[in-house]
């Protein structure tokens, strides 16, 4: 009787073992699906267009492109370059979802860096998935990484040494596109990806290029346009306009010594005005409480307040938190009114873009009304 006892407790426990590895592998492929959007009328291409050996790779990536009747300026818009920073991401849906294009063309990635999408940030506790409730339902999205998935390169060297520069950063930082570019054809992943991006920017002959972010509560560098210098009459212009209608931004130049940044490498590669957005991102840093998917939406955490009421954060945190739904307000409001000053300052190419939600829409309605 032991001995058929024993058979039947080692049977229970080898189906135990199966069935947590088929959820768990689940889990880790389902986290390679990319989220489905849902594009307003465009074109739609693959940043292996642009560089083909990242076709089937997890580095590729959707491009829309946007086009109106009539002739005018290029400009492009990155989304997901860091995968944990939700906001930039959930922008360029809502623009992808939203708009029309009358003159120039509108180049969007959603998901800059698509490994990035595939894991999370090691011994953080982040969710994998945030929920945003439409009026049609409940819409899910991957909350991701800062870095390249290590399954898609690996490993990481102790130092990390910039191509041109020699510039020398710590050994994860190989896996960040933003300290990638201008990236280079036979590097790794992230430097791949950079390449391509850059060959985009090359091929279709971009004017202007946006790249948006969320930064940690207590980075010096938030709610703020950086901007290299030659776009920086762009993003002055822009914060004073945007504040006029208190929506506060700070103004930042791109600094000239750190090289691998969009701004600092599209603007001295390419000649490109370039430039880089910061929310502040609730669930970065280290002063928020426990991780859930509730604080990537509502913004509230009762740890975040605290440090703010102790002077340790560089943002106003009120008491209703940093919602999803302002962080995006506040990119869609930046984007808008570049695209104004642009204009008044290019007559003859402009970009003339409908369909744009309005800051106070997104305050008012949620974030959610503005998706498919």
């Amino acid at each position: 009787m032991s001995i058929l006892k024993s058979h039947w407790t080692r049977i229970l426990i080898l189906i135990c073992v199966v069935s947590v590895s088929a959820y768990v592998g689940n889990q880790f492929l389902s986290m390679h699906v990319a989220d489905p959007i849902y594009a307003n009328e465009c074109k739609k291409l693959r940043l292996s267009d642009y560089f083909s050996d990242l076709a089937g790779t997890a580095g590729d990536t959707d491009i829309y492109l946007f086009e109106g009747d009539q002739e005018g300026a290029t400009v492009l818009i990155l989304g997901g370059t860091h995968a944990n920073e939700p906001a930039g991401h959930i922008s360029a849906v809502c623009l992808v979802e939203n708009i029309d294009i009358e003159v120039g063309r509108l180049i969007i990635l959603p998901r800059a860096n698509n490994s990035g999408f595939t894991h999370n940030d090691p011994q953080e506790g982040n969710p994998q998935r945030f929920k945003i409730d439409t009026p049609e339902g409940e819409r899910w999205f991957r909350y991701g990484s800062r870095y390249t998935n290590s399954i898609d390169q690996w490993p990481d060297p102790d130092v990390y040494e910039h191509y041109p520069s020699g510039q020398r950063l710590s050994g994860g930082e190989t896996r960040n596109l933003n300290r990638s570019y201008p990236g280079r054809p036979d590097g790794n992943m992230t430097e791949i990806i950079g390449y391509a991006i850059m060959q985009l920017l090359k091929v279709e002959r971009v004017d202007m290029a946006i790249d948006m972010h969320e930064a940690s509560l207590e980075y010096p560098v938030i709610n703020a346009i950086v901007a290299h210098q030659l776009a920086f009459d762009i993003a002055a212009e822009t914060v004073m306009y945007l504040q006029m209608e208190d929506i506060n931004f700070n103004l930042e130049p791109s600094p000239k010594s750190f090289h691998g940044l969009s701004h600092r490498e599209w603007g001295d590669g390419l000649k490109i005005p370039a430039l880089l957005m910061e929310s502040a991102n609730p669930l970065q840093g280290r002063y928020h409480g426990k991780v859930s998917s509730d604080i990537i939406v509502t913004g509230k955490d009762k740890y975040n307040l605290q440090a703010a009421k102790s002077g340790l954060i560089e943002v106003d945190y009120p008491e209703e938190g940093l919602p999803l739904k302002l962080r995006v307000a506040r990119h869609i409001a930046g984007l808008t009114t570049m695209f104004e000053v642009w204009n008044s300052n290019n007559p003859e190419k402009q970009i003339i873009v409908h369909g744009l939600p309005l800051y106070d829409e997104l305050i008012e309605q949620g974030v959610g009304a503005f998706l498919k």
